[in-house]
């Protein structure tokens, strides 16, 4: 990719940006970072639906890029497992997983900060009849009671775009039953090194993977931040849910298939085929009663 962007990570899969825009690392609030990139997504809301729409489906389950989906995976248990289960999709978008796990028995609810991505999933809920509930929120205030699901997942994307990546997991254990999962895919946190670059120049590690200086885009007319990244290590992620009374359960890093030649941003089969570009990790919360029961000194 001709004139990649040298500081953006390589989960940074918009279009090139614009003369009037400027891309940096600078410490933010998790303010500045919701403000930023709920109206980011609702400004590409519609090229990322018309792109890779039909790769997701409409009533599909995809982990990433790779195209591993969670019909193979089952990171959230058999499919029959879910049935008559509460499930919440974090950074739902246009449905497609929660509308999978409706398919499948599920009491499947989506949440995204996105409200042009939430309008793709009520087209796609009129065109499958295959509705999913679905609310404008944000992953650090989820709008649910204590002990509400007993799955919560995130499929690829969302948790990148937090700031206060401890409060989000924190909300996670709140709203989750004893016992619940919660599984997540992420960009792999070792591409964090490498420029968003599809060809082999994306095979070359620019800058420390143990940097964790947000990156941003910056409106250079406002001042304001338009995008906004976030990036933690694979410890970080470990400690992140050790420290919320998670135990992993698995970590799974998908290998490219053969014979899979789609191009999404950063990824490829150039790349895919040497490095991972994604990594999944499911959890179940060990809290043996609910939060409202738990004393308090």
């Amino acid at each position: 990719m001709p004139g990649a962007d040298p500081l953006a990570p390589d989960s940074r899969h918009h279009p090139p940006l614009p003369a009037s825009v400027r891309s940096d690392r600078r410490a933010i609030t998790e303010e500045q970072s919701r403000r930023a990139n709920g109206p980011d997504w609702d400004r590409y809301a519609d090229e990322y639906q018309a792109t890779h729409g039909a790769f997701l489906g409409d009533v599909g389950f995809v982990w990433g890029p790779e195209g591993l989906t969670e019909d193979q995976a089952q990171v959230l248990g058999t499919p029959a497992a879910l049935a008559g289960r509460d499930v919440l999709e974090v950074g739902s978008g246009a449905g497609q997983c929660s509308r999978w796990v409706r398919a499948h028995g599920g009491r499947a609810v989506g949440l995204d900060l996105s409200f042009r991505q939430l309008q793709h999933a009520r087209r796609i809920d009129e065109e499958t009849g295959l509705a999913v509930p679905s609310v404008l929120g944000t992953a650090t205030q989820l709008p649910f009671a204590d002990d509400s699901f007993d799955v919560v997942f995130s499929s690829f994307g969302a948790l990148q775009f937090v700031h206060d990546i401890q409060a989000a997991v924190a909300e996670t254990a709140r709203v989750l039953r004893p016992g619940g999962r919660f599984a997540f895919s992420i960009t792999h946190p070792t591409r964090w090194m490498f420029p968003d670059d599809p060809s082999e120049a994306g095979l070359t590690a620019s800058q420390s993977y143990w940097d964790r200086t947000p990156y941003v885009e910056v409106d250079d007319a406002t001042g304001e931040v338009t995008y906004a990244e976030h990036h933690r290590t694979l410890g970080d992620w470990v400690a992140l849910l050790a420290g919320a009374d998670f135990v992993i359960r698995t970590l799974l890093e998908p290998e490219w298939p053969e014979g899979h030649d789609r191009v999404w941003g950063g990824w490829s089969a150039v790349r895919g085929r040497l490095t991972p570009g994604s990594a999944i990790f499911a959890a179940d919360l060990q809290r043996a009663t609910p939060i409202s029961a738990t004393a308090t000194t």
